[in-house]
């Protein structure tokens, strides 16, 4: 396996990662009557870019 490819599935575990934390943190405020909407956010906005990183080195 390549150094890329050895790369790229520890950001995929890593998205993974980010996506369960945006979720229980939303379930969290939700459950507490909270707006979670900036956490919840910023989360999913570096799960995006972790995404984006996957997307180039896959077609390297």
């Amino acid at each position: 396996m390549s150094d890329f490819n050895e790369l790229v599935e520890q950001l995929r575990g890593i998205e993974l990662e980010l996506r369960d934390l945006a979720y229980d943190h939303l379930r969290e405020a939700v459950a507490q009557g909270d707006d979670a909407s900036s956490s919840e956010k910023k989360l999913n906005q570096a799960r995006r870019a972790v995404e984006k990183a996957i997307n180039v080195l896959d077609g390297i």
